[in-house]
């Protein structure tokens, strides 16, 4: 004689509310987001940032709003370089060095790519933001 048992726990859904982070008020977007900004919301929301520490120093790309939910799309590191700006330019292949001046065609972050345009040529390029906010030519 065969005996069949079901666990019943195995066969039903089993919904868990997980903490989100939400704006406590309105965070505009370029603003940076600062620790009383945040606040813990149990809500399941997926792809929803957990931890408050990943979204502290972080700069957000669109605006926030209170009691939403942030994506890990909707911010990112702070901008080193802004649109407009003028700018350091380098191509470093040893031996040679060349620096140059130009212009910031687009805001960008360390290790982001961004164009510049040289503003002895006026031919555009694009390059890598270094830490010091420096294009990396390649």
């Amino acid at each position: 004689m065969r005996v069949l048992i079901l666990i019943v726990g195995l066969l039903m859904p089993v919904f868990a509310q997980a903490d989100i982070v939400v704006p406590t008020r309105t965070i505009r977007a370029k603003e940076i987001i600062a620790g009383t900004d945040l606040e813990i919301k149990a809500q399941q929301v997926p792809g929803a940032v957990t931890d408050p520490e990943f979204l502290i120093g972080q700069e957000a790309r669109v605006a926030l709003y209170p009691g939403r939910p942030i994506h890990a799309g909707d911010v990112g590191a702070p901008a080193l370089v802004d649109r407009n700006d003028l700018v350091v330019l380098i191509f470093d292949r040893k031996p040679l060095s060349i620096t140059a001046e130009g212009r910031a065609l687009g805001r960008g972050a360390a290790g982001e790519r961004i164009r510049v345009m040289n503003l002895s040529s006026r031919t555009t390029v694009t390059g890598l933001v270094r830490p010091d906010g420096q294009i990396e030519v390649k």
